[in-house]
């Protein structure tokens, strides 16, 4: 039996060749008598990739990062709020990631944001773009968000929506040492899942065309719209709506003694993936957060993760392949726990099996 896992997370923001023109960033909105602008909350620019994003999303990452490449890269995208979705995800205790895309207002304009933020080897990190470019037809939506103040020249991320498939890429002048910007990352993912953000859809009637926030000053006397390890940073994670936190903590069972330096996994999935100690390979679509530990750390906290039920697993790496295979040790109980909104949950699990 193989079960493939993924290893992931990085900086994101990605780019692609475009095949046909796109509309860029509108005209200044009409003005008043007193030649005041008046933003139009109802013609938001970029507003259909909050509806069009929505999921659990599954592919291959390429990346000029020291991180590199790797085979998986799982995106649980969801509502937090009637007018933001978001999603969080983490590669060790080290790297993660945080991406949100919400409503506001800048310029006198509405235009949907995308924050890119978390920790790339330890270092925190956040960025904020606004839709800039955006075609969509049918078959194919486009959308480019640049980075607020200084633009494409220091970075910015394109996101394509075809049917089923979803394309991020992102250029960047890495911290301003190259003329113009660069690629950085390319994900080419597949949607895996679109029933679990229904909930957060429901209670929220989401999407509205409705303010997340005003942006209006908030970066004036700024160079850019980046901050590293900043207090000063506009919308940080801690004031995310609706998203709690999750303990989950593992051990093993007596027969099995492990070695402190080889990985385990922790994975959280939407579905179950055992009946018995028989594995549904089928349900790895489901897979929502995970993280990778050594094994002789045996907590770790899920910060900012979506309200809902879960499945909780841990994976020893016997064999140090990153894949989980035959020899390798694993949970085999379909431990469940369910997050509210802004709460705290804690799960634990025990690695009791040698897969055959």
């Amino acid at each position: 039996m193989q079960i493939n896992i993924l290893l992931l997370t990085a900086l994101i923001a990605f780019a692609s060749c475009k095949t046909k023109k796109t509309e860029e960033e509108p005209p200044p909105p009409a003005t008043t008598g007193n030649s005041t602008p008046t933003p139009d909350v109802n013609n938001i620019f970029g507003y259909g990739v909050l509806k069009k994003i929505k999921g659990i999303w599954n592919g291959p990452v390429t990346s000029t990062t020291p991180l590199g490449g790797y085979p998986e890269w799982i995106v649980d995208f969801r509502p937090i709020s009637e007018n933001q979705i978001s999603a969080k995800n983490e590669l060790d205790t080290l790297n993660d990631i945080h991406m949100s895309f919400f409503i506001a207002l800048y310029n006198n304009q509405y235009k949907v944001a995308f924050r890119n933020g978390g920790s790339f080897n330890g270092m925190k990190r956040v960025a904020y773009f606004l839709a800039d470019s955006v075609s969509e037809t049918v078959s194919n939506s486009f959308y480019r968000f640049t980075e607020i103040l200084k633009g494409k020249t220091r970075a910015y991320t394109e996101v394509i929506l075809r049917a089923d498939s979803l394309y991020i890429r992102s250029y960047t002048n890495k911290y301003n040492t190259l003329p113009s910007s660069s690629p950085h990352m390319v994900w080419s993912a597949k949607l895996q899942d679109s029933t679990t953000c229904i909930p957060a859809m429901t209670n929220f009637s989401f999407p509205k065309k409705t303010q997340t926030k005003d942006f209006s000053s908030t970066f004036n006397g700024q160079t850019e719209a980046i901050y590293y390890n900043s207090p000063s940073d506009p919308y940080p994670e801690t004031a995310q709506p609706y998203l709690g936190k999750t303990n989950a903590g593992y051990s093993f069972a007596n027969t099995y003694t492990p070695v402190p330096t080889k990985k385990v996994f922790l994975i959280v999935t939407t579905q179950p993936l055992f009946s018995g100690i028989v594995f549904n390979a089928a349900n790895l679509k489901f897979r929502s957060r995970y993280v990778v530990l050594a094994a002789n750390d045996l907590n770790f906290t899920f910060n900012y993760m979506h309200p809902g039920t879960y499945y909780f697993y841990a994976l020893y790496d016997n064999d140090g392949n990153n894949v989980a295979n035959s020899g390798d040790w694993i949970s085999t109980a379909n431990t469940t726990f369910t997050l509210t909104n802004q709460g705290t949950a804690n799960t634990s699990t025990q690695i009791n099996f040698t897969i055959p």
